[in-house]
């Protein structure tokens, strides 16, 4: 998070392959060879080829309503939709009940829902997916 970027090493621990993503939190390599990246401290969902080029990107005030702010855990839908974990860092605590925790979205960019219950999940960053089909610890859920 702090270098600034998402790098990818081979086992032999040489860099197979970065680039640039200001305090990213999390890549998960899709199964089309790209890459999804969360912008931990930017607010930012990206989508990145292995050139390093951006090609879909949800930035902090993309989305009418909704502002991104310490985007952590991001999820590719089966469905071909993005689930976004959206958390509270900069925001102050007596603001927290106004900010969106999970929001899915489509390919273009469209909400399908999103929740914010502050009761329940509290400040809760991650979400685990129970109906998804596939084995993660197979690479499964990889889409």
């Amino acid at each position: 998070m702090d270098l600034g970027k998402v790098v990818e090493y081979g086992k032999d621990g040489k860099e197979l392959w970065s680039v640039a993503a200001p305090s990213a939190w999390a890549a998960v390599r899709l199964k089309n060879g790209n890459t999804l990246i969360s912008g931990n401290q930017h607010g930012y969902v990206r989508e990145v080829n292995r050139q390093g080029e951006v090609v879909w990107e949800i930035g902090k005030n993309d989305l009418p309503g909704i502002s991104l702010y310490t985007v952590q855990e991001v999820t590719r839908l089966a469905n071909g939709n993005t689930l976004i974990n959206n958390w509270v860092g900069s925001v102050a605590q007596e603001n927290w009940p106004t900010v969106v925790q999970l929001i899915e979205v489509t390919p273009d960019k469209k909400v399908v829902w999103a929740l914010r219950d502050w009761t329940t999940l509290g400040p809760a960053s991650s979400t685990q997916l129970l109906d998804e089909p596939g084995a993660a610890e197979r690479g499964q859920l990889q889409r």
